[in-house]
C-alpha cells in the first residue's frame, strides 16, 4: 500500500532565484535568516540533506545524508500561497493572480457593500495586526467591515466576533469569493475574524476561499484513480476542496505535525498533503527572525515522530511554496527558491538532484510512484530516489 506524505513548510525559502529583482526580493533568503538566529536548531534535516541542497550555505552540509534532496524552481509568475500550492500540484500559472496595490475599485466594492449591507473601512494593503489596531475601533462603533489587501493576490475581512459573528463573516466572504472573478479574480479571500478589547487579537477561526485551480490537479488525478487524498491545515482551502477526499483544518504548526501522525496511523493508500503556516503567518510576516527560527527547530524536533511512523512503502517530502524572510524590511512573501527533503525506507540515501525545473517535478513524481496517470506538469524524479529492490 503506497502513501506519500508531503509536508510544505509555509514560506521556508532558501535562496532568491534569477528573477527575484523583478519581485523587488533582491538578497532574500528566509532560511538563511532565520539560521542566523541563536534559537535556530535543525540537525534532523541536516541528517536528511537539507545543508547539501545546492546553494544552502547557511550550514555545514552532512557527509553522508540519509534522505535525497533537491532544490525546486518556480516557473508560475508569481510567489503567492495559491499559486506555490497549484504548482507543487502540477499546475503551472503563466500569468499572476491580481494584486491591488492601492485597494479594490469602487465597482467591486459597491457590489460588496450592497450584498452585504455593512459599510467597508480601511481598503488598503496592509498588516493583519496592524489593522485591527488601527481600523478596530470604528469596526465596533459603527459594523463596518475592514477589508484590506496585501502584495498578495488576497481580499481580506476583518470583524470582530462579538460584531460579526463568525457564520456570518464566513458568509460575507462567500459573497466576496463570488464577487472576486474576472478581473477581480483574487487567489484567496480571507476571513480574519479578531477578539477581545483593543489592541485586539486574531482567533484562530481563519477561513481562506480559494480561487478554483484552472485545471486538474494531481489531487484530482489520485482521487479519481480511487485512491485517498488527506489534507491537513489550509490545503483545502488552498485548492476549494477539490480534489480532496478527507480534510482537517489547524490552530497552527502543533496541531498541523498531530494531525498529520494521525493520518499516518491511519490504513489508506494515496496521498496526505500537509500544510504548517506557522513559519509565514506569524513571523515571516512580521519581520521576526527568532519566532521563526524558534519555529522550524521545533519542526526539527518532532521530525523523528514523522520519520517513525513511516511503513515500509510512505514517502515523507517535505518543501515549500516560496519564500518569506523575516530579516529584510520587507513583510511580503519573497520570490525564492524552495527546499525538497525526501526520506523513507525505500529512499535511495545522499541523492542530490540539484536544481529542478519546476515545483511540478514533485506533483511527477507523486503520480509516478503511487501509479496514477493523469495531464499535470513537472518531471519524475522517481527512478533517481527509490532503492532498487
Amino acid at each position: 500500500m503506497k502513501r506519500v506524505f508531503l509536508i510544505v513548510l509555509d514560506s521556508v525559502g532558501i535562496g532568491e532565484m534569477p528573477d527575484a529583482a523583478d519581485f523587488g526580493d533582491e538578497g532574500s533568503n528566509t532560511l538563511a535568516a532565520a539560521a542566523a538566529s541563536p534559537y535556530f536548531s535543525m540537525p534532523n534535516m541536516k541528517k536528511l540533506g537539507l545543508f547539501n541542497i545546492e546553494g544552502v550555505s547557511c550550514r555545514p552540509g552532512e557527509e553522508k545524508p540519509s534522505g535525497a534532496v533537491g532544490r525546486m524552481t518556480e516557473v508560475s509568475k508569481g510567489k503567492d500561497t495559491t499559486i506555490g500550492h497549484w504548482e507543487i500540484a502540477g499546475v503551472i500559472s503563466p500569468e499572476p493572480l491580481p494584486t491591488f496595490p492601492e485597494g479594490f475599485p469602487r465597482e467591486l466594492l459597491d457590489a460588496f457593500e450592497k450584498e452585504t449591507g455593512r459599510g467597508v473601512l480601511c481598503n488598503l494593503p496592509y498588516s493583519g495586526t496592524e489593522v485591527i489596531k488601527d481600523y478596530g475601533r470604528e469596526h465596533v462603533e459603527t459594523g463596518k467591515l475592514i477589508v484590506y489587501t496585501s502584495a498578495d493576490s488576497v481580499f481580506q475581512i476583518a470583524a470582530h466576533e462579538s460584531v460579526v459573528p463568525i457564520d456570518e463573516l464566513y458568509h460575507y466572504c462567500e459573497i466576496a469569493r463570488r464577487l472576486c472573478t474576472g478581473k477581480f479574480g483574487v487567489g484567496r479571500v480571507i476571513a480574519r475574524p479578531f477578539e477581545g478589547e483593543w489592541p485586539y487579537q486574531r482567533t484562530s477561526r481563519r477561513h481562506d476561499y480559494s480561487l478554483k485551480p484552472p485545471k486538474a490537479t494531481m489531487l484530482d488525478v489520485i482521487k479519481e484513480a480511487g485512491m485517498e487524498v488527506l489534507a491537513v491545515g489550509k490545503i483545502n482551502d488552498i485548492f476549494a476542496g477539490q480534489g480532496i477526499t478527507d480534510m482537517v483544518r489547524t490552530a497552527g504548526n502543533a496541531e498541523g505535525i498531530d494531525r498529520t501522525l494521525e493520518y499516518m496511523n491511519r490504513d489508506f493508500e494515496g496521498l496526505c498533503f500537509t500544510n504548517l503556516v506557522d513559519y509565514d503567518m506569524l513571523y515571516g510576516h512580521r519581520n521576526d527572525v527568532d519566532g521563526y527560527a524558534r519555529a522550524l527547530t521545533y519542526f526539527d524536533e518532532r521530525l523523528p515522530e514523522l520519520l517513525a511512523s513511516l511503513k515500509d512503502d510512505d514517502i515523507l517530502m517535505i518543501t515549500a511554496d516560496h519564500g518569506c524572510d523575516p530579516s529584510t524590511p520587507s513583510t511580503d512573501h519573497s520570490r525564492e527558491y524552495t527546499p525538497l527533503v525526501i526520506a523513507g525506507p525505500g529512499i535511495r540515501p545522499g541523492v542530490n538532484l540539484g536544481t529542478r525545473s519546476s515545483f511540478a517535478d514533485t506533483a511527477a513524481t507523486i503520480l509516478d510512484y503511487l501509479g496514477a496517470k493523469g495531464d499535470v506538469s513537472g518531471v519524475s524524479f522517481l527512478s533517481q530516489i527509490l532503492q532498487r529492490r
